[in-house]
């Protein structure tokens, strides 16, 4: 997710817990109506690809489930159950401890990405038969968000000499041109997680977690509520999204910028990032990943580039300007090398939170940019084409293979140092 140039091929509450008595009455408020991205399930392709992957069940078994609820509580340990059990569900079809399914290759982050809005439209439109408030069905929607995108659910080794990595991914996104649309992001945070990769300082087991592309989620403080139990505990992260067409891009410096660019519930948000304590708030963010060994490595068939350029407001100026080497002092962000959509904001938050913790020195990490997931020739038209196909699959599967070079190559260069 990068600038408006480049940024459409791009691309994380503290929650009510109490006890409600039950009672024999639905509840007092009036359930909303779904969001904008949980209608798009109604349509094709939604649905193939939730029967094809064998998820098409998971909403309607999770709905049966919340309505023989008697009490919040109930209501809540089910929510945590099944959001927790779709996440594994993901992770161990895409590592192959599933079946494939319909023809849709394992890897696919796509069933996991419906069968949630399954679930959120149905704790969205839930009438219980004891009391809900408005704020429990936001909480049970937070704990149902958190669970089953794995960020509740990021293990620490105990082994002695097991390092830990932390790596993060998104949503599908820009699904209103084209809804078949997958992102290699997701599906390498669901190949990647819980694996060990071997490194010159020995094992290495990889965590992960993947984020919404929506700016009210980044706004509420998900990005840095997930990763803040973490961060001090991995020896490197790295947040993941795809970017540009062709080409991975390992990102220097990130901006403060919001470009307004429609996020999965066609909202727009034109501002600064907004975070804690933005009297102290930087305008940019830099990588602390070994950017230069990284695009020295042979990782795999994708170029990966070094990437400086930002766009920035100079100091006592007031018009934006491309700066191909990064931002000069004093300057006001107008987009990261990431961009400006959500990509660079989380790239922004996760280095920033890196920074506040005071990791800058001993955290390395960054943003990785991953090319375009892009459909074989014959393919491209969303009105006529297939919602899978060799290309398709062979690209996402060379993607994930290469996000696990990069982070291979990463550790090896730290953790040896």
């Amino acid at each position: 997710m990068t600038s408006l140039r480049v940024r459409i091929g791009v691309l994380g509450l503290s929650l009510l817990a109490g006890l409600t008595a039950p009672t024999a009455t639905a509840a007092a408020d009036t359930a909303p109506s779904p969001t904008v991205e949980e209608r798009r399930l109604d349509q094709a392709v939604p649905q193939e690809i939730l029967r094809r992957s064998g998820f098409d069940a998971v909403a309607p078994d999770f709905a049966h489930a919340l309505d023989a609820a008697h009490s919040y509580a109930q209501a809540r340990r089910i929510v945590v159950r099944q959001g927790s059990a779709l996440w594994r569900r993901a992770v161990d079809r895409a590592q192959g401890r599933g079946p494939e399914g319909g023809g849709l290759s394992r890897d696919d982050d796509r069933p996991l990405y419906w069968a949630r809005l399954g679930m959120t439209r149905e704790v969205r439109t839930y009438v219980p038969r004891f009391a809900l408030s408005d704020p429990r069905r936001s909480a049970l929607l937070a704990e149902l968000e958190r669970t089953s995108r794995g960020q509740t659910d990021v293990g620490h080794p105990r082994g002695k000499g097991i390092r830990r990595i932390l790596v993060t991914g998104f949503d599908p996104f820009t699904l209103d041109r084209d809804i078949r649309i997958s992102n290699p992001s997701g599906a390498t945070a669901l190949a990647l997680d819980g694996t060990v990769i071997e490194t010159a300082d020995g094992p290495t087991r990889i965590e992960t977690a993947v984020f919404p592309v929506r700016w009210q989620d980044f706004s509420e403080g998900a990005v840095e509520r997930a990763l803040r139990p973490y961060l001090p505990k991995v020896d490197l992260f790295t947040t993941v999204s795809q970017g540009r067409v062709g080409r991975f891009d390992v990102e220097r410096t990130n901006g403060a910028w919001r470009g307004g660019f429609p996020d999965n519930d066609n909202v727009s948000r034109t501002e600064t990032v907004p975070v804690t304590d933005p009297a102290s708030q930087p305008q940019w963010t830099t990588t602390t990943l070994p950017y230069a060994a990284i695009v020295a490595a042979p990782t795999g068939r994708f170029p990966v580039y070094d990437h400086t350029e930002v766009t920035e407001i100079p100091a006592g100026g007031t018009d934006a300007v491309v700066r191909p080497d990064g931002p000069t002092p004093g300057s006001t962000a107008r987009a990261g090398g990431g961009g400006d959509y959500l990509s660079n904001e989380i790239a922004y938050r996760a280095t920033l939170l890196r920074d506040r913790l005071g990791l800058h020195g001993t955290l390395p990490g960054g943003h990785v940019h991953t090319p375009v997931l892009q459909f074989g020739t014959g393919n491209t038209d969303p009105a006529t084409g297939t919602v899978t196909d060799p290309e398709f699959v062979r690209n996402r599967l060379d993607i994930i293979e290469q996000v696990r070079s990069i982070v291979t190559v990463a550790a090896d260069v730290t953790f040896t140092k």
